[in-house]
């Protein structure tokens, strides 16, 4: 028999409510209404979206039922204070570990917006039951399938970072080995370092392997061992880079903060991982070979690679595939656009990734009413593929070769993108989302 237990235990939320009574939630009791609303606000968190909405979703049940809810929210845990008809109710809340689920959370938006006309329908129990349904809700895409989507997503990158075929096929089984093993660990619940480490690890051991043997069977050059980063390039952890930007940038320092300091817990590992694989290999990041190719079939090629980037990592967060194609479209658009602003405009990096956030920023909430899915749904997957991956692992790896200053200048160069992303969608929300703007 196994020793393992859980560190995390189970909140059985039948026992805080009368599981008997047939009555609506409307008429419930203050800790009946709180338990619903806490268990709203923990999925909601489990789903990887920001704090801001987190505690937007939990206000829309409180005030559906009549009572006052505030909230302290982080990165794992929540706790809540409930109030009315002169009672008080405080809860605190955790999860065990965080990821991201947009279907997911596209039903748990559904939910909190129309939960006020259901309030005289149905009672605690009910809605729990609903929850239960959300919270135990398959995944949509299996182990293999997530390594393909990671396959594809990496090979559009190389593409998009300047690499050719030899290492767009190499990055293409690299990240597919790579992300399988990764979910596979998940799986199995496998801690967060141990599954970064395995992932990355294998997927660079994967484009060596490729590599080697295109050399030796092939006489392919050694200068295609450039695109070695590009097959790790599916563990950066864009979601929450973006999402901590938005909390802070709302004022939710605990959230916003321990997002970005969970980020640094997956590239700091990663890019280790790929440092020290690389340096057994003898492999070390170097410039790709010029490919020479007319402006309209490289615009046209950056759309298409675009596209197939982004869908590629919706797919990672579990997104339907029409959230997906939504998402690849706006992708599509707003990284093209920032790719063809630093090629013809010279413009710094880091305010072509503020054009181009922008531009995905508003085209979002353009479409939004068109086809209902949640902004964040589409807004973050479209500009994951902006995150400054290479630049990172290059400063990094030059960093730990005692190359202060060339490892120095990458990890600015990366920082500086990196806050753009989240200011591009941050100001495209001030623009259109009047509860954005306000402080209230």
């Amino acid at each position: 028999m196994s020793n393992f237990r859980k560190q995390h235990m189970d909140i059985n939320w039948y026992e805080i409510i009368d599981s008997e009574s047939t009555y609506p939630i409307a008429e419930a009791s203050l800790k009946e209404k709180a338990s619903v609303i806490g268990r709203v606000g923990l999925l909601m968190l489990s789903s990887g979206t920001a704090a801001w909405r987190v505690r937007a979703s939990m206000n829309k049940v409180a005030r559906a039922l009549g009572i006052s809810c505030t909230a302290d929210i982080g990165l794992l845990s929540i706790e809540y204070t409930c109030s009315g008809g002169g009672e008080v109710c405080t809860n605190a809340l955790s999860l065990r570990t965080t990821g991201v689920n947009t279907h997911k959370l596209s039903y748990l938006e559904y939910f909190a917006d129309n939960f006020a006309e259901r309030t005289e329908k149905y009672s605690a129990e009910q809605f729990h039951r609903i929850l239960d349904k959300i919270e135990n809700m398959p995944t949509n895409y299996k182990a293999w399938k997530l390594g393909l989507a990671a396959a594809f997503a990496c090979c559009a990158f190389t593409f998009l970072l300047g690499g050719g075929i030899v290492e767009m096929i190499c990055a293409f089984f690299g990240a597919g080995v790579g992300n399988f093993l990764r979910k596979k660990l998940l799986e199995k619940h496998i801690t967060l370092l141990a599954n970064v480490t395995a992932a990355v690890a294998s997927a660079c051991c994967t484009y060596v392997l490729l590599i080697r043997l295109a050399e030796v069977l092939l006489g392919i050059s050694a200068v295609h061992q450039a695109g070695y980063i590009c097959s790790l390039l599916f563990i950066i952890p864009g979601y929450p880079l973006i999402t901590g930007g938005f909390d802070l940038a709302k004022l939710d320092l605990r959230s916003g903060l321990e997002r970005i300091t969970y980020a640094l817990l997956i590239i700091v590992p990663a890019t280790l991982t790929g440092w020290i694989t690389a340096s057994v290999f003898g492999f070390a990041p170097g410039e790709f070979s010029d490919i020479s190719l007319s402006l309209p079939l490289t615009v046209l090629l950056r759309l298409v690679t675009s596209f197939v980037g982004v869908y590629g990592f919706s797919l990672m967060f579990n997104s339907t595939r029409k959230m997906a194609f939504t998402a690849g479209l706006i992708g599509m658009i707003a990284n093209t656009l920032r790719l063809e602003l630093i090629d013809f405009t010279g413009i710094h990096p880091a305010a072509a990734a503020f054009i181009g956030t922008l531009t995905a920023g508003l085209l979002a909430s353009a479409v939004k009413p068109l086809i209902g899915f949640p902004r964040i749904t589409l807004t973050v997957p479209s500009i994951v593929i902006m995150v400054p991956g290479m630049f990172l692992y290059k400063g990094i790896f030059f960093m730990a070769k005692n190359d202060i200053a060339e490892g120095g200048l990458w990890l600015t160069k990366a920082v500086l993108i990196i806050i753009a992303l989240p200011l591009g969608l941050i100001f495209a929300r001030i623009l259109t989302d009047k509860n954005f703007r306000k402080s209230s």
